[in-house]
């Protein structure tokens, strides 16, 4: 068999199905990789050796007994640490959710387990999506496995760089403001945000509501593509969700490009961007016009405001969310006299606050509950979840509202609009993912306001709630990949992808 590394999903499934590799095979190579990579990169938090084995044990059964089986049968997938998995762990990365395991699965996990692939494990992140470099982590910093002194991008880090390591196949990504495009920037792999709506959120813990997407990653657009079909449509259970109708992405792949109408938006090639960056995003607009595609240069005017609303709403949003961690259902407690109980369980309300099944004690007395609660947040979350989470009481609080929070939804919406006016003109915009290529492990961790610029030209699609991509288009002088972001209309991912192929096939080497 070949090397885990050299494989793809849309060759690897077929070869289960039919017999030829076997699943346990595959799921064996991987974990041996795992332990002999990931020491170094910490890309996964949880992995279950022997759950693996069982679920690809039982994919070979299957198909040895002619019995039908999924469209990714066999194939391994990581998983965020933001996306709920039965049995396994689930902690955002956040050491106030360390020892929770979800009793039931996100409505795209249990997809994916309908589509027969096999969960590896999860993947490291940034606290709560909190970051755009996964040096916010509870845990050990995720490292860039191109350069490890590098990090992979925030703030599904940790997918991007098992797919880069070869220790996953497939990886699964949540994008609020970036959080997908920019590490598969920054490690040189293939990322989907989606439409708001057209992936189910149920399952996912929340961050922003109305920005939090689930999407594909992988290590070219085919398999993206064959990932999206699999977790993409309506779900009942999130009320978010949109029931229009799924396409077949992956029939889309092969038609050409010609014709199609490419906007190039001026505000994304402005000062601030790497030079390396721009000459590669250049070239490979260049390329796709001797594909055929057609490409004029476009406006969007408020994007100027996009990062500063966008940290007003989501942060509004954050402060909302994650008011539900208190110490008293599950995970990490504070004491009102500052010493922590870890693991409060995972039992209902009224067991956690007599101290039943996770074994944590009685609640405080009243009068010390507001300690324990204070305690609890200070011990549980990090510095950067901690910063969001006061700016966005702040902006929401009396006197404030109107001057931040309300202006910031005014501004989302002209981003909106910008976005659609710009639709009406072209099919596609094509643009940088980031400003720079991946930077230094520390870098920018104590400035704020540098790591969030470093999300310049992702938030807008969150803020407008359209789809994008991002896939390799060259590399730096140092080395490192450098990405080319393609954004499309509402429900627009079937042309995102044919473009996204049309180039990776016109540059493949």
């Amino acid at each position: 068999m070949e090397h885990l590394n050299e494989m793809t999903a849309h060759e690897l499934a077929p070869r289960i199905k039919s017999g030829e590799v076997m699943a346990e095979e595959v799921a064996r190579d991987v974990l041996r990789l795992i332990e002999e990579k990931d020491p170094a990169i910490n890309a996964y938090l949880a992995v279950q050796p022997e759950a693996v084995i069982a679920d690809a044990r039982e994919v070979d059964r299957r198909v040895a007994a002619g019995e039908p089986t999924g469209p990714l049968a066999g194939v391994p997938i990581a998983i965020k640490d933001a996306i709920c998995t039965k049995g396994l762990e689930t902690t955002c990365a956040s050491r106030i959710l360390e020892g929770f395991v979800p009793p039931y699965d996100a409505t795209v996990i249990a997809r994916l387990r309908e589509a027969d692939a096999v969960i590896i494990g999860k993947t490291n992140m940034d606290q709560f999506g909190m970051g755009s470099s996964n040096e916010n982590t509870g845990f050990e910093v995720c490292r860039n496995p191109l350069d490890t002194d590098r990090v992979p991008g925030g703030s599904s880090g940790g997918s991007a760089a098992a797919l880069a390591a070869g220790t996953a196949v497939l990886a699964l990504g949540e994008d609020t403001g970036g959080s997908i495009r920019q590490p598969a920037a920054f490690c040189g792999v293939v990322g989907l945000k989606p439409t708001y709506g057209r992936v189910s959120r149920y399952g996912i813990i929340a961050y922003g509501s109305s920005f939090d997407q689930v999407g594909p990653m992988a290590r070219n657009v085919e398999d993206c593509a064959r990932l999206m079909g699999v977790i993409a449509g309506h779900d009942p259970m999130d009320t978010t969700s949109s029931s229009e109708a799924v396409p077949d992405y992956t029939a889309a792949l092969k038609q050409d490009i010609e014709g199609v109408r490419i906007g190039v938006p001026e505000e994304y090639m402005a000062e601030g961007l790497d030079t390396a960056v721009k000459e590669n995003v250049n070239r490979a607009i260049e390329r796709m016009e001797t594909l055929g595609a057609r490409v004029e240069s476009v406006h969007l005017p408020h994007t100027e405001y996009a990062v500063a609303a966008y940290y007003i709403l989501v942060t509004a949003e954050a402060s909302s969310n994650l008011a539900r961690y208190d110490g008293v259902k599950y995970g990490y407690r504070g004491e009102a006299d500052g010493t922590s109980t870890e693991g409060a369980g995972g039992g209902t309300a009224a067991e956690a606050t007599a101290g039943g099944s996770g074994g944590a004690p009685a609640l405080a007395p009243d009068d010390r509950l507001d300690d324990m609660y204070g305690s609890t947040r200070s011990g549980g979350f990090g510095l950067e979840v901690k910063r969001r989470i006061m700016l966005g009481t702040y902006v929401l609080s009396a006197g404030y509202y109107d001057a931040y929070y309300d202006k910031a939804q005014r501004v989302r919406t002209l981003i909106k609009d910008d976005f659609d006016q710009a639709f009406e003109k072209v099919d596609l915009l094509v643009a940088p993912t980031t400003p720079t290529t991946a930077f230094r492990i520390g870098e920018k961790i104590d400035d704020p306001l540098q790591m969030y610029l470093s999300d310049v030209y992702t938030v807008p699609i969150n803020l407008a709630g359209v789809p994008a991509i991002s896939l390799p288009c060259g590399r730096d002088p140092g080395g490192m990949p450098i990405g080319l972001q393609i954004i499309g209309p509402h429900f627009g991912e079937e042309r995102i992808l044919r473009a996204a192929y049309a180039f990776e096939e016109a540059t493949r080497t």
